[in-house]
């Protein structure tokens, strides 16, 4: 794969073979950013488990303290008194059944994050194929099925992430936009590494947290000292 000279540049200011600490790798991350946009910086982390056995499965959600400087979109599955809760609380779309043919047959989806009642779940449980490869699949762990549908929203509009582990075990995860700076950068990584280290499943064995890497959008990676989360 070619890299443009913007990449290379980059490159330049990260030493591959050096494993930084946090607020190091952070400050590293903003340095090496050099688009014209305020790009995401995204970690990256592998874990000891096998995500194939449900006992090891590491799955949850977090508040982070910064946010993400993303404008989250919100969908409410919810009815009656609870689509109105939904709707005063900030909701971008509330509905229920009338919204199926809309996401199926016309392919909609203009909102991030999907947040259900639990007595939508057999509306929502149709729309399993359509939502759950976007990772959009309202799920009781991650906070997202839930009657309280007013904290719910809240929580996702100040910058609530949902994390998961992906095929090849490895979460991955927006900890901030480059222009938070290294400070509030590694405030929200901190609280997210706390959160996946409280999910280790006792089943987990051996090293926990395998290897941590972060980066912007269209910068270099930097390479994590993960010892302090084993």
């Amino acid at each position: 794969m070619k890299r443009g000279k913007s990449y290379i540049e980059s490159t330049k200011l990260i030493d591959s073979t050096k494993l930084y600490e946090v607020e190091e790798a952070m400050e590293a991350v903003t340095k090496a950013a050099r688009a014209k946009f305020d790009e995401t910086v995204e970690v990256h982390v592998k874990l000891g488990v096998d995500s194939r056995h449900a006992d090891q499965q590491v799955r949850g959600a977090v508040v982070l303290p910064h946010g993400t400087g993303k404008t989250t979109r919100v969908l409410v599955f919810a009815k009656n008194a609870k689509a109105e809760e939904a709707q005063a609380a900030g909701a971008d779309f509330v509905g229920g059944e009338e919204l199926i043919p809309k996401i199926q047959n016309e392919n909609w989806f203009e909102y991030d994050v999907v947040v259900a009642t639990p007595d939508m779940m057999g509306v929502v449980g149709r729309l399993g194929r359509v939502l759950g490869p976007k990772g959009l699949m309202p799920n009781p762990k991650a906070g997202t099925v839930t009657m309280d549908v007013a904290k719910a929203i809240a929580e996702i509009k100040a910058g609530k992430i949902e994390y998961r582990l992906d095929k090849t075990n490895i979460i991955h995860c927006p900890v901030g936009k480059v222009s938070f700076g290294k400070e509030k950068l590694t405030e929200n990584f901190n609280t997210l590494m706390g959160a996946i280290i409280k999910a280790r499943p006792s089943a987990a064995k051996g090293q926990y947290v395998r290897s941590c890497v972060v980066a912007s959008t269209m910068g270099p990676g930097v390479k994590i000292n993960q010892s302090k989360f084993m």
